[in-house]
């Protein structure tokens, strides 16, 4: 199992498919990344030399922000959101959808599991 940028990537898949599973890496600039180190994008991250894996790396340092420093950098947008106190802070806050979505019904998932509200009983009228 071959190990990039801190991260273990799975040898049995192809190339452009393993460096996916490097946070911050989608299929676009994984298939960039295999194209500037010159290598062929269906053979198995198995079969890259130390070399090879080692350009990639190179490549992933000097050109895109993966893995903690992404995360962090998202950390920190998010947070400063909260302390401007924007609308997107706020949403973000209360745990509600951040772009715009409806919320009377769909929104589960950032809402969470429903929380039952007790309806007011109907009093039958005796006569």
């Amino acid at each position: 199992m071959p190990r990039l940028a801190g991260v273990d990537i799975p040898g049995e898949k192809i190339t452009v498919v393993a460096l996916q599973y490097i946070h911050g890496v989608g299929a676009k600039i994984a298939k960039d990344i295999c194209e500037k180190a010159g290598l062929d994008p269906q053979a198995r991250s198995k079969e890259l030399t130390e070399d090879q894996l080692s350009k990639i790396t190179s490549i992933l340092d000097s050109e895109y922000v993966i893995e903690g420093q992404l995360r962090r950098q998202v950390q920190q947008n998010v947070a400063r959101l909260k302390d401007i106190g924007s609308y997107r802070g706020l949403r973000h806050r209360r745990g509600l959808p951040v772009r715009g979505q409806r919320t009377k019904t769909n929104a589960r998932t950032r809402k969470g599991p429903r929380k039952t509200v007790a309806g007011k009983k109907s009093v039958k009228e005796m006569r």
